[in-house]
């Protein structure tokens, strides 16, 4: 399937001038903020699953992201491995976005590490993109000492692919620069681990199906597209041809949600104040659902004790959980009562408020063809993550099926969260492949067992695949059991040019009733799986 280098975006749905603000490497440069490791040594964060980013000089090393963390101290034995911590990266996030404030209007948060803002006014007033970008870079230089990036660009997703390269994109050519890019790349609009989830299963599809680049989704029609992928596609679809995440209403929106609590006594600490986020974010998600609506942002409000007030405004993904509400206020609550900007909070917080804006029916964000995942799938993901994190990254296994003769080499075990991509072609020829049915039990570790002829003589297999005798009866640990069928054996001698693995397979059925699986290597006969 193919599409052509330029995509036209679809009429009546213009992209809004974004500018973005991007910070490489962002976890590892809160790290550095906060003290936890030096600006120049190498360092990886990672969480159960492996290494989520890694500095420039781990790079050099040869560490890169998604890799184990054993594999990557082995490349690189001085590396610095820092646990992932969402706390500490907001918290040391808050200063770079007080001084972006500065000297723009309309910040928003998407994530640590990324700010989205209008580009029109603040452009116009700084004199035009380039003088923009270039004022952006040198106050979060001077006010933070913080390296960053920013891009411009026409639609969310454009905006952040051209902060990180760097680019300013003209208008009107959203469509052309994003045609080119790997449609992987569309989880960058995502704000949560969920979205990024669902988009990556998305573009695994699209990917399968040979839609390999934004371009190649652009071309496609919009009604063919909510046809075979839902909600969730029309999205990707969107953003792909320079849109953005909301498609503007033909009429008045819905009005913005509030709610507001007072804090009595005052909350200094931030562990404090979480308590009251976490009830108020609850509140906010339950009217929301009560009203049949969802947000697009939440805005953050506190006051002081001496009257200051405080405001930071975060980008959701549609229909946020409360979950995802209290990580936010949590997250701001600590950047701002940790003191690191030098801007605390001149008193203790009396009033807080959580604002929820681009307020829009429920039903426009319906889910997608096939519905979410279930409670139960969220739950069973939930609970093998606490064990991972309990018993290490390959504490949990799953099954992968793959190409290969024997069953064994049929099944590769990979850690919960890698991605499940099998090492041997399923779909490749492998000539004397064992026949099927395989069994549905394979032992961790084969047991030597005794195969015996009518005789009671061992039973063998000769260089031509031909038995010695019929087996009669199967020792297995000291029990005795009769054949009561048998089929085979299958000769098998893999990579013989360099003396490789011989061994012939014998299927059996014993008098229990239960058929085995049995191999013949070295004169000795292995109890491999069990047909159950």
């Amino acid at each position: 399937m193919s599409a052509p280098a330029t995509v036209p975006a679809p009429a009546g749905l213009p992209g809004l001038r974004r500018a973005v603000l991007w910070v490489p490497d962002w976890p590892v440069a809160a790290a550095v903020a906060e003290g936890a490791v030096g600006s120049h040594e190498p360092v990886a964060v990672h969480d159960s699953r492996g290494v989520l980013v890694c500095s420039a000089a781990a790079r050099a090393a040869g560490v890169r992201r998604g890799m184990r963390r054993r594999t990557a101290q082995g490349l690189c034995p001085e590396l610095v491995l820092l646990a992932a911590d969402e706390n500490r990266d907001a918290r040391a996030f808050e200063p770079l976005v007080q001084a972006v404030e500065d000297v723009v209007v309309g910040v928003e948060v998407a994530r640590p590490g990324v700010l989205l803002m209008p580009a029109r006014g603040p452009s116009r007033h700084a004199g035009g993109e380039e003088e923009l970008a270039a004022l952006l870079v040198g106050t979060v230089a001077e006010e933070t000492g913080a390296e960053c990036q920013v891009g411009v660009a026409d639609g969310l997703l454009a905006a952040l692919l051209a902060a990180r390269a760097g680019v300013l994109v003209p208008p009107g050519e959203a469509a052309d620069f994003l045609a080119p890019q790997d449609v992987r790349l569309l989880d960058l609009a995502a704000t949560t681990r969920e979205r990024r989830a669902e988009l990556g299963e998305l573009t695994d599809l699209l990917r399968r199906l040979g839609l390999r680049t934004l371009g190649a989704l652009a071309a496609l029609e919009p009604g063919d597209v909510a046809a075979r992928f839902g909600t969730l596609g029309l999205l990707a679809h969107r953003l792909a041809r320079g849109g953005d995440v909301a498609v503007p209403a033909p009429r008045r929106p819905e009005q913005d949600v509030t709610v507001r609590t007072d804090l009595d006594p005052p909350a200094a600490r931030s562990d404090v104040a979480a308590f009251a986020a976490r009830a108020l974010a609850e509140e906010l998600a339950e009217r929301l659902q009560r009203r049949g609506v969802v947000c697009g942002r939440v805005e953050v409000l506190a006051r002081t004790e001496d009257g200051t007030e405080l405001a930071r405004t975060w980008r959701l993904d549609v229909a946020p959980s409360a979950a995802e509400l209290t990580d936010r206020v949590r997250w701001q609550l600590d950047g701002w009562l940790a003191g690191r900007s030098a801007r605390p909070p001149s008193a203790p917080l009396v009033h807080l408020e959580l604002l929820a804006q681009e307020v829009s029916p429920a039903a426009a964000v319906s889910e997608g063809l096939w519905g979410r995942r279930g409670r139960g799938e969220v739950q069973a993901e939930r609970a093998a993550l606490r064990v991972q994190g309990l018993l290490g990254a390959e504490g949990v296994l799953v099954p992968v099926l793959q190409g290969g003769r024997d069953p064994r080499t049929r099944v590769r075990l990979v850690a919960w969260g890698d991605e499940p991509v099998p090492v041997l072609r399923p779909d490749a020829p492998w000539p004397g492949q064992l026949p099927s049915p395989a069994p549905g039990t394979l032992l961790e570790e084969r047991r030597a067992v005794d195969v015996l002829d009518v005789a009671r003589r061992p039973v063998t297999v000769d260089a031509r695949a031909r038995l010695s005798g019929e087996p009669a009866r199967v020792v297995d640990e000291g029990e005795s059991r009769e054949v009561v069928g048998w089929a085979g054996p299958w000769s098998m001698w893999e990579r013989w040019w360099a003396r490789g693995r011989r061994r012939a397979w014998l299927q059996v059925v014993l008098s229990d009733g239960v058929a085995r699986l049995l191999a013949l290597e070295s004169g000795t006969w292995w109890l491999e799986g069990v047909y159950d």
